[in-house]
């Protein structure tokens, strides 16, 4: 694809990172925000963070080199270049970067999967059927459910025991509580992981849940961090981004697999 140069207006290819014509800088070699993946380990995590599909299902495959049929996909060679490529449906590969610019390459899969999960919710948009508006029925009793709902409320702030948000150690294992949900500490991958487990605090094992300093990464550097300013910048560049349609609303078979990108 050609993009136009901002200083002498000449039409040249986007993966070059200074105009030819005049050797200023591109500012398409700058298009990352601020909070965006720069790492292939990043990507993953947003990824996951949006709550999309799994990668068979919308055929964006972060940190693999899959050979077949209608595929996009990022990884590292054996010679150490970032590769990103697409398997359009005859298996021919086109590939869109390959270089030592680990932040440029993701960067190419991160526009065109973001891209790509705008179309798809189009398109999920589109052939949805009307839905039969609903004729309410009159309930009785709305001022005693009111009440006991607040009574409820009242409840249940009384008895909520949620830690507050932080560090903890538990069993050797390091954690962090943010919002009702915990993540673990990979040693190993020098990684946050949300925990699937279901992690409760009581009178029992309160006494074992320490809070504790971090160890190895910050977690407030991870995208699953959502704290003050740090959550207004990650909405304003990405909350459409988010997935909540299921897996059967995805539909890769709607995918341009005959274009170079």
């Amino acid at each position: 694809m050609q993009i136009k140069c901002d200083y002498c207006g000449a039409l040249i290819d986007d993966s070059s990172k200074t105009c030819p014509k005049c050797g200023a800088p591109l500012s398409g070699v700058h298009r990352t925000a601020k909070e965006q993946p720069k790492t292939i380990e990043e990507l993953k995590e947003w990824y996951v963070a949006h709550h999309l599909p799994p990668e068979e299902i919308t055929r964006f495959f972060i940190g693999k080199d899959i050979r077949e049929p209608k595929a996009f996909g990022i990884y590292r060679d054996n010679l150490g270049k970032y590769v990103v490529y697409k398997n359009k449906s005859t298996g021919e590969r086109a590939v869109r970067y390959q270089g030592s610019d680990e932040q440029y390459a993701v960067n190419e899969l991160y526009q065109r999967l973001k891209a790509e999960i705008a179309d798809q919710k189009g398109n999920s948009t589109t052939g949805k059927k009307p839905q039969q508006p609903v004729k309410k029925k009159k309930k009785r009793g709305c001022l005693i459910t009111i009440i006991i709902f607040f009574a409820m409320c009242i409840l249940a702030a009384i008895l909520d025991t949620t830690p507050p948000n932080g560090y903890y150690n538990y069993n050797g294992t390091q954690y962090y509580h943010q919002n009702s949900t915990w993540y673990y500490y990979d040693k190993d991958a020098d990684n946050w992981y949300k925990s699937d487990e279901k992690i409760d605090i009581t009178d029992k094992n309160a006494k074992d849940f320490q809070i504790d300093s971090h160890v190895g990464k910050d977690f407030e550097t991870t995208y699953w961090y959502d704290s003050g300013s740090h959550s207004d910048d990650y909405s304003d560049w990405d909350s459409d981004s988010d997935w909540d349609s299921g897996s059967d609303s995805w539909d890769s078979g709607s995918t341009d697999w005959d274009s170079d990108w």
